[in-house]
């Protein structure tokens, strides 16, 4: 499952908007991948400061 660093991300929303299965939830400080995340990637490659990792 793919992980959003909360220190890095700026809440832009990229990543939500790129999920297939909307597992990309906004929080208080950044975004969060939920359970459902299936590991396709998408978010990591639409996050414009690179704050995804696998």
């Amino acid at each position: 499952m793919h992980k959003i660093d909360p220190n890095v991300c700026v809440k832009c929303g990229a990543c939500a908007g790129e999920c297939p299965v909307q597992a990309i939830k906004e929080a208080e400080a950044s975004y969060e991948v939920g359970e459902d995340c299936v590991d396709c990637g998408a978010c990591e490659s639409a996050c414009p400061t690179g704050a995804i990792s696998a």
